[in-house]
């Protein structure tokens, strides 16, 4: 059986949950259980601290695992990514009292408090920064305020609470983190479905299929404006001088592309969801 490392809490425990059920596998129906077996799809599932993920899985102890690249990063685990999952976006940033900061080289020998001192560690080692990383399990933006550290290295989202805390962001971005699917170095048996399945929900959440008639007159046009993934399908009516074409649309563009066929001459457009795709 494949074995699948999946997170347990945190941000992206549901979505990824979520993820899983639309790929086609069951899931577990206590949220406290750690294992549970799919043996009609072969494959294990174990519920693990989203930070623990990578290490499972570089290990060798788990086959393949779900979690967010900045924790991967941060493991220092021989774990590799093998594909972005789309969901769980973040970003992460220096920020230090308002005024103080404005590029990298203002940090050197100072503290710098993070909970991700891999990640954080690496990139001012790149970067040629010397500083003394003091490492913290949450609540990172008060650690100034406290006199823990002069600086601090955290998913920043709206700005809001590093304000609020008197901080404001400087430098470069660290790094845009989100969910990944992560494997061992040697891909085992099974990886290449799941990830297949995952790709095909990911298909199935930005596409949708659309349907219209159309004028044979028009059908050079008609297919330019929406070429789909490799061709449109075409097929004639009984009117001689209309076929009906289907073809993927990104979901984000329906309303817009609608509205042009419908001008250059297409009628009947309807839209239906994608449940799930292979590519």
């Amino acid at each position: 059986m494949l074995r699948i490392a999946v997170p347990n809490k945190g941000s992206l425990s549901e979505t990824a949950a979520q993820m899983l059920l639309e790929a086609g596998y069951s899931g577990r129906r206590d949220p406290k259980e750690l294992h549970h077996s799919d043996p009609r799809n072969d494959v294990e599932f174990f519920y693990l601290r989203p930070r623990d993920i990578a290490t499972y899985v570089g290990s060798g102890a788990l086959d393949v695992g779900i979690t967010g690249r900045d924790l991967l990063l941060d493991s220092g685990s021989s774990a590799v990514e093998t594909a972005s999952l789309g969901f769980g976006r973040s970003t992460f940033r220096f920020a230090g009292p308002a005024g103080e900061f404005s590029e990298l080289a203002d940090m050197a020998g100072l503290r710098v408090a993070t909970s991700y001192p891999g990640l954080v560690g690496d990139f001012l080692a790149e970067a040629g920064v010397s500083v003394a990383l003091i490492k913290l399990d949450g609540a990172v933006e008060s650690a100034v305020r406290l006199g823990v550290a002069d600086v601090i290295a955290d998913v920043v989202e709206t700005g809001t609470t590093l304000r609020n805390a008197g901080l404001e962001v400087f430098g470069p971005v660290i790094l845009q983190s989100n969910a990944v699917l992560v494997s061992s170095p040697e891909e085992k048996p099974g990886v290449a479905t799941l990830l297949r399945r995952l790709q095909g929900v990911l298909v199935a959440r930005e596409y949708v299929l659309m349907d219209y008639d159309c004028p044979v007159a028009i059908l050079d046009e008609a297919t330019a404006l929406v070429p789909g993934f490799e061709s449109p399908t075409v097929s004639p009516l009984h009117d001689p001088e209309w076929v009906a074409v289907r073809v993927m649309v990104p979901r984000t563009e329906t309303n817009l592309v609608m509205d042009r066929l419908y001008d250059l001459g297409a009628r009947a457009i309807l839209v239906s969801s994608i449940h799930a795709a292979r590519l």
